[in-house]
């Protein structure tokens, strides 16, 4: 037979197993699969080998407080995902990707927590969808070595209740499943210790960043960074001790030299609770403005890195990705877990407390590999409180009242991170 005869009967062959439905395998049926709208074949989502990257596994777990979806993946995304929200969904479009038959089929298993719907758009992105029925709200990043995405979902309350009030009017035999929720091992083991601590012993580290020989960014009128930040530091303690019962220590209280090294050191040596470290920015254009937090992670994008570098001190080059994940890996997902919280909770409630006064421009909360958070063992972020590089917040930084607004601004994110009811579900 000439060879082009073989090689056509071989793509019969091939072609005709691909289009039979995957029952014929051994496999779920088809019909199981939970698909949009605009959602092309099973087959194109599992088997486009154009796309450069593949979700290899989804995996989900329920947290106290959240639900953590988690894509693994086997490569970055080139171009980057990218997220939307509609009345009826949440959508995290994944350009030139596709997913592995064996992923794809974990997500319409009965015993997956989370209700999902993949499909694909006509120019090849691949879309997860998520409905926003039983979730109140929603976060998700991006995470290297090994390659995956994170996306924690995070419950209504109102909705919460309605679901658990219905089966118990309706069947007797509901009442066990409640009974199985409220006692899950992890939760119990970690919600006691914390609730204690949140009532006698919390304790705060904050740290004043530079001082000393390091002046920090220098604005361009002269106003020093390092100046600043331990007024606004000593403004935080004082609210902390006086309208909180948590003990607050100060890596430094006066203009002297501490390694970053030697600030974790100090916060880890005091059992710190938590650990703040007040920053700030500065940016080679002056019209920049606005703050922004950080917990510890690979830089969010280019200038995150950059922010790092300078605020550890090194050479951009040398905070670059052999190190950057260890702790993201190694660490408890406690640990991590509480900083994006943190962060979070402290931006919302500062951008809140300070919008009546100034025209804030929120930045968000963004991941960057400082040195000062990865060697500390409880939660900790680093905020980036102004611009000193722009006229406009330089004068601003200066003034004594802007300075105790901040200090209250960062004080009221505290206070709600540190409320019993979110400190008891740590």
């Amino acid at each position: 037979m000439p060879l082009y005869s073989n090689v056509f009967y071989s793509l019969s062959i091939t072609l005709l197993l691909l289009t039979f439905p995957l029952s014929l395998f051994g496999g779920e049926k088809q019909a199981r699969v939970s698909f949009t709208e605009d959602s092309t074949s099973y087959l194109t989502l599992v088997a486009t080998r154009s796309a450069s990257t593949a979700i290899r596994n989804i995996r989900a777990h329920q947290h106290k407080k959240f639900t953590r979806l988690v894509l693994d993946l086997d490569g970055a995304i080139h171009p980057g995902p990218s997220d939307r929200r509609t009345d009826s969904a949440f959508l995290l479009e994944l350009p030139n990707t596709r997913i592995l038959k064996k992923a794809l089929l974990k997500t319409v298993h009965e015993t997956f927590p989370i209700e999902t719907a993949i499909s694909r758009t006509e120019n090849g992105t691949l879309v997860l969808s998520i409905p926003t029925k039983p979730w109140k709200r929603y976060k998700w990043y991006i995470l290297p070595k090994p390659a995956r995405i994170v996306l924690d979902l995070y419950p209504d309350p109102s909705a919460k209740n309605k679901i658990v009030k219905a089966p118990k009017v309706t069947k007797k035999p509901s009442a066990p499943p409640p009974a199985k929720t409220k006692t899950p091992p992890p939760p119990i083991m970690v919600a006691p210790p914390a609730a204690k601590v949140a009532k006698k012993d919390m304790i705060i580290v904050i740290d004043p960043g530079h001082g000393g020989k390091d002046p920090g960014a220098l604005g361009r009128k002269g106003t020093r960074e390092k100046d600043i930040v331990l007024k606004i530091s000593e403004q935080l303690r004082d609210l902390l001790a006086k309208q909180t019962k948590a003990k607050v220590f100060m890596t430094r209280d006066s203009d002297v030299f501490i390694k970053l090294k030697d600030r974790a050191t100090f916060a880890n040596e005091h059992h710190a609770d938590l650990f703040v470290s007040i920053h700030i920015n500065s940016h080679p254009k002056k019209s920049i403005k606005g703050l922004e937090l950080y917990h510890f992670g690979e830089a969010s994008d280019p200038r995150a890195l950059e922010v790092a570098a300078r605020e550890n001190g090194t050479p951009l080059k040398d905070n670059g990705p052999a190190w950057q994940f260890i702790l993201a890996d190694k660490l408890h997902d406690k640990k991590i877990e509480d900083s994006q919280e943190l962060a979070w909770t402290t931006k919302k409630a500062m951008v809140k407390y300070l919008k009546p006064f100034y025209k804030i421009k929120d930045h968000g909360v963004k991941t960057a590999p400082f040195f000062v958070l990865r060697m500390t063992t409880m939660p900790a972020i680093l905020a980036e409180i102004a611009f000193i590089s722009n006229p406009s917040e330089e004068k601003l930084l200066k003034s004594k009242t802007y300075q105790k607004r901040m200090a209250r601004g960062i004080f009221e994110g505290l206070k709600v991170y540190l409320t019993p009811q979110q400190t008891a579900s740590r």
